[in-house]
């Protein structure tokens, strides 16, 4: 029986100086808070048996990669399914009160709060996703893998893997900044997750710690 670790990893803070929702937009790069959220994640990593390291393709994501691909002496590779989920707010500001919400004209696509309406449906996040976990695992087979992406995809994959709805309330996932949701394996059958936050010390000074587009 083969034992394999996958850790999914949040990027760490991003400097996001106009607040709104980043999305996939491009260059969105960590703020000096993020680096030194990612190398709190890197320590916490330092002493497991990480052969593998595999970023979603947005620069947050790659630069939370570097100093984990650095500890252990890898390559950062990139897997576009492990990307943020698409959007139809980005590049909008969505403050509660004085953001796009507000606009009448946007009501129609917040109707259905299920599929969602606003955007990539949650099942299609929750596959490509449990995909590049797999992938993940068999690339570290007997070993650890790192993933690094986003908030909503990991939430979305962990309750597609514990067989919760997939629908649920944003301000209730547990996914903080730079966090790693960590998938334990026997060959292929998930059996266990675990959940830590290395850089809880420093999300803790952030002003962003639930950063749009995250």
């Amino acid at each position: 029986m083969s034992r394999t670790t996958v850790h999914v990893l949040r990027h760490g803070e991003v400097y996001n100086p106009n607040q709104i929702l980043y999305g996939r937009l491009p260059e969105f790069h960590l703020s000096e808070l993020g680096v030194q959220m990612a190398k709190a994640a890197a320590e916490a990593l330092a002493e497991r048996d990480v052969t593998y390291v595999v970023a979603s393709p947005l620069e947050r994501a790659q630069e939370t990669a570097v100093p984990i691909s650095a500890e252990f002496g890898l390559e950062t590779a990139a897997d576009t399914r492990l990307i943020e989920s698409a959007n139809f707010f980005e590049g909008k500001n969505v403050s509660v009160g004085d953001g796009s919400f507000r606009n009448p004209r946007n009501w129609w696509v917040l109707r259905d709060p299920i599929t969602p309406s606003w955007g990539e449906p949650y099942l299609a996040i929750a596959q490509r996703m449990f995909a590049a976990l797999q992938a993940a695992r068999v690339a570290a087979e007997g070993h650890e893998a790192v993933c690094v992406s986003h908030q909503l995809p990991i939430w979305t994959l962990r309750r597609y893997v514990e067989k919760r709805r997939l629908w649920h309330d944003p301000r209730r996932r547990q996914c903080g900044l730079a966090s790693l949701t960590s998938f334990r394996f026997e060959d292929s059958r998930v059996v266990g997750i675990e959940y830590s936050e290395p850089a809880a010390h420093l999300v803790a000074m952030s002003k962003n710690a639930n950063a749009k587009g995250a």
